[in-house]
Protein backbone atom coordinates (compact mmCIF):
# COMPACT_ATOMS: atom_id res chain seq x y z
CA UNK A 1 0.00 0.00 0.00
CA UNK A 2 1.28 3.38 -0.99
CA UNK A 3 0.30 7.09 -1.69
CA UNK A 4 1.75 8.78 -4.88
CA UNK A 5 0.48 12.46 -6.42
CA UNK A 6 -0.68 10.13 -9.80
CA UNK A 7 -3.75 11.32 -10.89
CA UNK A 8 -7.08 9.14 -11.46
CA UNK A 9 -7.71 8.27 -14.65
CA UNK A 10 -11.57 9.44 -15.00
CA UNK A 11 -13.16 11.97 -12.51
CA UNK A 12 -15.45 12.82 -10.37
CA UNK A 13 -13.63 10.34 -7.66
CA UNK A 14 -16.11 8.44 -5.92
CA UNK A 15 -18.72 8.70 -8.71
CA UNK A 16 -20.13 4.89 -7.48
CA UNK A 17 -21.35 6.64 -4.46
CA UNK A 18 -20.57 3.60 -1.97
CA UNK A 19 -22.24 5.37 0.98
CA UNK A 20 -25.45 5.83 -0.71
CA UNK A 21 -27.97 3.01 -0.99
CA UNK A 22 -29.43 5.48 -4.19
CA UNK A 23 -26.72 6.16 -7.08
CA UNK A 24 -27.57 8.36 -9.66
CA UNK A 25 -27.67 7.31 -13.27
CA UNK A 26 -25.77 9.55 -15.70
CA UNK A 27 -22.32 9.42 -16.32
CA UNK A 28 -21.88 10.14 -19.86
CA UNK A 29 -19.06 8.39 -21.71
CA UNK A 30 -19.08 5.48 -19.00
CA UNK A 31 -20.83 2.25 -19.02
CA UNK A 32 -22.39 2.00 -15.96
CA UNK A 33 -23.32 -1.63 -13.53
CA UNK A 34 -25.26 -2.19 -10.96
CA UNK A 35 -26.55 -5.17 -9.15
CA UNK A 36 -27.33 -6.48 -5.89
CA UNK A 37 -27.53 -10.00 -4.41
CA UNK A 38 -28.42 -11.41 -0.97
CA UNK A 39 -25.03 -13.18 0.72
CA UNK A 40 -26.73 -14.16 3.65
CA UNK A 41 -28.72 -13.47 7.00
CA UNK A 42 -27.39 -13.00 10.39
CA UNK A 43 -25.01 -11.60 12.77
CA UNK A 44 -22.37 -14.43 11.44
CA UNK A 45 -23.01 -13.31 8.04
CA UNK A 46 -22.76 -9.47 8.35
CA UNK A 47 -19.80 -9.92 10.22
CA UNK A 48 -17.82 -12.52 8.08
CA UNK A 49 -18.72 -9.80 5.05
CA UNK A 50 -17.70 -6.95 6.91
CA UNK A 51 -14.03 -8.28 8.28
CA UNK A 52 -13.82 -9.76 3.95
CA UNK A 53 -14.59 -6.82 2.30
CA UNK A 54 -12.29 -4.39 3.18
CA UNK A 55 -9.57 -6.50 2.84
CA UNK A 56 -10.27 -6.83 -0.46
CA UNK A 57 -11.93 -10.34 0.24
CA UNK A 58 -13.85 -9.98 -2.96
CA UNK A 59 -11.18 -9.36 -5.52
CA UNK A 60 -9.10 -12.26 -3.50
CA UNK A 61 -11.67 -14.88 -3.73
CA UNK A 62 -12.34 -14.08 -7.52
CA UNK A 63 -8.25 -15.01 -7.95
CA UNK A 64 -6.75 -11.58 -8.34
CA UNK A 65 -3.46 -10.87 -5.72
CA UNK A 66 -3.61 -7.62 -3.90
CA UNK A 67 -0.26 -5.87 -2.65
CA UNK A 68 -1.57 -5.46 0.81
CA UNK A 69 -3.31 -7.12 3.55
CA UNK A 70 -4.06 -3.85 5.50
CA UNK A 71 -8.18 -2.79 5.38
CA UNK A 72 -8.44 0.00 2.50
CA UNK A 73 -8.05 3.44 4.02
CA UNK A 74 -9.29 6.78 1.43
CA UNK A 75 -6.27 7.86 -0.41
CA UNK A 76 -4.16 4.22 -0.11
CA UNK A 77 -2.77 2.74 -3.30
CA UNK A 78 -2.76 -0.78 -4.28
CA UNK A 79 -1.52 -2.92 -7.27
CA UNK A 80 -3.97 -6.00 -8.15
CA UNK A 81 -2.77 -8.61 -10.30
CA UNK A 82 -4.53 -10.90 -12.40
CA UNK A 83 -3.15 -13.97 -13.69
CA UNK A 84 0.32 -15.49 -13.54
CA UNK A 85 3.51 -15.10 -15.10
CA UNK A 86 4.10 -12.71 -18.58
CA UNK A 87 0.20 -13.40 -18.88
CA UNK A 88 -0.08 -10.81 -15.67
CA UNK A 89 -2.43 -8.22 -15.66
CA UNK A 90 -1.74 -5.07 -13.36
CA UNK A 91 -4.04 -2.91 -12.22
CA UNK A 92 -2.72 -0.09 -10.29
CA UNK A 93 -5.86 1.55 -8.13
CA UNK A 94 -6.48 4.05 -5.21
CA UNK A 95 -8.90 3.87 -2.80
CA UNK A 96 -11.55 6.92 -3.25
CA UNK A 97 -14.08 6.33 -0.90
CA UNK A 98 -14.80 4.07 2.47
CA UNK A 99 -18.11 3.65 4.44
CA UNK A 100 -18.54 2.12 7.45
CA UNK A 101 -21.70 2.15 9.74
CA UNK A 102 -23.65 -0.21 11.71
CA UNK A 103 -25.93 -1.16 8.70
CA UNK A 104 -23.34 -0.62 5.73
CA UNK A 105 -19.66 -1.20 4.62
CA UNK A 106 -17.23 -1.03 1.70
CA UNK A 107 -15.41 0.83 -0.70
CA UNK A 108 -14.27 2.43 -3.97
CA UNK A 109 -11.70 2.52 -5.97
CA UNK A 110 -10.40 4.43 -8.88
CA UNK A 111 -8.06 3.34 -11.29
CA UNK A 112 -4.30 5.12 -12.01
CA UNK A 113 -2.81 5.30 -15.31
CA UNK A 114 -1.64 1.72 -16.53
CA UNK A 115 -4.59 0.07 -15.16
CA UNK A 116 -6.34 -1.68 -17.87
CA UNK A 117 -9.63 0.31 -18.21
CA UNK A 118 -10.24 4.11 -17.11
CA UNK A 119 -13.09 4.27 -14.23
CA UNK A 120 -13.96 2.96 -10.19
CA UNK A 121 -15.47 -0.08 -9.00
CA UNK A 122 -17.25 -0.23 -5.50
CA UNK A 123 -18.05 -3.28 -3.43
CA UNK A 124 -20.65 -2.32 -0.13
CA UNK A 125 -22.40 -4.80 2.20
CA UNK A 126 -25.64 -3.79 3.90
CA UNK A 127 -27.97 -5.29 6.10
CA UNK A 128 -32.06 -4.99 6.25
CA UNK A 129 -33.47 -4.70 9.07
CA UNK A 130 -34.59 -7.71 8.85
CA UNK A 131 -31.17 -8.88 9.18
CA UNK A 132 -30.52 -9.93 5.42
CA UNK A 133 -27.01 -9.28 4.25
CA UNK A 134 -26.51 -8.12 0.36
CA UNK A 135 -23.73 -7.19 -1.58
CA UNK A 136 -23.88 -4.59 -3.88
CA UNK A 137 -21.35 -3.94 -7.14
CA UNK A 138 -21.16 -0.84 -9.08
CA UNK A 139 -19.07 0.21 -11.93
CA UNK A 140 -18.07 3.06 -14.39
CA UNK A 141 -15.97 1.70 -17.11
CA UNK A 142 -14.28 3.39 -20.29
CA UNK A 143 -10.97 2.87 -22.58
CA UNK A 144 -7.78 3.74 -20.85
CA UNK A 145 -7.27 7.18 -21.66
CA UNK A 146 -4.14 5.87 -23.61
CA UNK A 147 -1.54 2.89 -23.85
CA UNK A 148 -1.65 -0.22 -25.65
CA UNK A 149 -5.23 -1.49 -23.92
CA UNK A 150 -7.23 0.37 -25.79
CA UNK A 151 -7.20 -1.47 -28.82
CA UNK A 152 -8.36 -4.45 -26.04
CA UNK A 153 -11.33 -2.85 -24.70
CA UNK A 154 -13.91 -4.70 -25.87
CA UNK A 155 -11.95 -8.31 -24.69
CA UNK A 156 -11.68 -6.34 -21.36
CA UNK A 157 -15.46 -6.07 -21.47
CA UNK A 158 -16.22 -9.82 -21.97
CA UNK A 159 -13.55 -10.72 -18.80
CA UNK A 160 -14.85 -7.82 -16.61
CA UNK A 161 -17.99 -9.54 -16.93
CA UNK A 162 -16.44 -12.82 -16.04
CA UNK A 163 -15.06 -11.64 -12.92
CA UNK A 164 -18.32 -9.74 -12.12
CA UNK A 165 -19.66 -13.17 -11.74
CA UNK A 166 -16.96 -14.69 -9.34
CA UNK A 167 -17.47 -11.39 -7.54
CA UNK A 168 -21.12 -11.46 -6.77
CA UNK A 169 -20.71 -15.77 -5.51
CA UNK A 170 -17.15 -14.96 -3.19
CA UNK A 171 -18.46 -13.86 -0.10
CA UNK A 172 -21.24 -16.43 -0.39
CA UNK A 173 -19.06 -19.34 -1.26
CA UNK A 174 -17.09 -19.03 1.86
CA UNK A 175 -20.17 -20.34 3.70
CA UNK A 176 -21.15 -17.31 5.66
CA UNK A 177 -24.52 -17.17 4.80
CA UNK A 178 -25.75 -18.60 8.09
CA UNK A 179 -28.74 -20.67 6.38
Amino acid sequence: MATTSQALTYRPAGATSPAEDAWPTEFPGFRRFETTVVIGHGERAWAAATDAVPRWGIKRRSGFRVSSDEPVSPGAEYRICAGRGPLSVHEPVRVVAVVDTENRCGFAYGTLPGHPVSGEETFVVHRDSDGTVSLTLRSLTRPAPNGPWRLTFPILLVAQRCYRRRYLRALVDQAIGGR
